[in-house]
């Protein structure tokens, strides 16, 4: 589910030197201009006052010349370049001054680095992660959610910046998503891949598991340990949507690395409700034996429109779920539903960067 309108057509979310000037100082010149002849006695002295006076008006009165170590091809002090870049960041390039002039102090140009990644409180477990869409400060809310991994139901992150210490993870939404080059960018963007996005469902992905398949070996191929297609509901149930995938996908020899699932309550007492999830979970991971994610989950009852519980219960529910999937060792990762919170999005972590709701504050203290 992606309750705030994301679907397979959206627009994607994100993605000197220094010189010494040369100068010159006055050069020194002999100021020497004779038209009278001397007498013979005087001569000898007068040549001799001249040449000695000569010697001393030649010495140049200008500054001396500057120091071999700062002639060119040497580096001006001061000015360095950066060898400690993460990979990718272009370097600053320092071109070597010719010569500098002795009273000159140059100034270090500043390097040129990418912008910080927002800085938050430590993550709090490598399970623990959140699904995210653009909202005023959101970069600032990732980070202080204490998520230690992301998605965004797209191939890349535009207009969220990772924080330091969490991974972004790429999803392969829908059919139409099944580009060369929505491809490349999720082998470029991620170390591990998502399937397709609520398959079942008419208002999601909406693909046959004839079509699902058809397409499977095209994300195989990006050689990232590769999700399931997480189906909205009946995950566990044989013949339903997932075990029919999971069935052709053995059939066929394609490659499945975990199950991911969604999950919403529609009870909000806490107990049931973290007692509904755990049988769940068990149930598909006893069925296909392989590690789960369980990539969206809050409490939302479906049943008859839609219907949130207070923020006390849903932060009563997110902290014993956490402390109830955290016991679960074939339970890999989980991600919230969501991270941002507004008046249609109930659910959500933070109203603003560095605002979270009560049950954002519960998603923080999570481990």
């Amino acid at each position: 589910m992606r309750g705030t309108g994301r679907d397979d057509t959206d627009a994607a979310m994100m993605t000197g030197g220094a010189h010494a000037a040369r100068r010159r100082g006055p050069r020194g010149r002999l100021p020497f201009s004779s038209k009278r002849v001397l007498g013979p006695i005087s001569v000898a002295a007068l040549l001799a006052v001249l040449v000695i006076g000569a010697i001393v008006v030649a010495q140049p009165t200008g500054p001396a010349p500057a120091p071999a170590a700062t002639q060119a091809g040497e580096p001006l002090p001061g000015v360095t370049t950066p060898t400690d870049q993460p990979a990718g960041t272009p370097a600053v390039s320092t071109p070597a001054a010719t010569t500098r002039a002795p009273a000159a102090t140059p100034t270090p140009k500043p390097a040129t680095t990418r912008p910080a990644a927002p800085a938050g409180p430590a993550v709090t477990s490598k399970r623990k992660g959140v699904g995210v869409w653009t909202f005023d400060g959101v970069s600032q809310a990732l980070a202080n959610s204490t998520a230690s991994w992301y998605y965004t139901w797209n191939v890349n992150h535009q207009g969220v910046t990772t924080p330091k210490g969490a991974e972004f993870v790429p999803m392969i939404w829908g059919a139409k998503s099944v580009t060369a080059n929505n491809l490349q960018q999720a082998k470029a963007n991620g170390r591990q891949l998502l399937g397709f996005n609520e398959p079942d469902m008419g208002g999601q992905a909406n693909m046959s598991v004839d079509q699902a398949l058809e397409l499977w070996p095209q994300l195989q191929a990006t050689g990232l340990p590769l999700g399931s297609p997480a189906v909205a509901w009946g995950g566990d149930r044989p013949g339903e949507w997932l075990d029919r995938f999971m069935t052709g996908a053995k059939a066929r020899g394609y490659r499945v690395d975990f199950i991911a699932l969604h999950w919403y309550g529609g009870d909000f007492t806490t107990t049931n409700a973290v007692n509904q999830l755990k049988s769940y979970l068990s149930a598909v991971h006893n069925r296909y034996k392989l590690p789960i994610w369980l990539t969206e989950f809050a409490l939302i009852d479906f049943s008859n429109g839609v219907r949130f519980p207070s923020q006390a219960q849903q932060a009563a529910f997110l902290t014993a779920a956490t402390r109830m999937l955290s016991g679960l060792s074939w339970l890999h990762r989980y991600a919230w539903f969501g991270l941002p919170a507004t008046d249609k999005d109930q659910t959500g972590l933070f109203r603003t960067g560095s605002t979270a709701t009560a049950v954002g504050r519960a998603y923080q203290a999570a481990r």
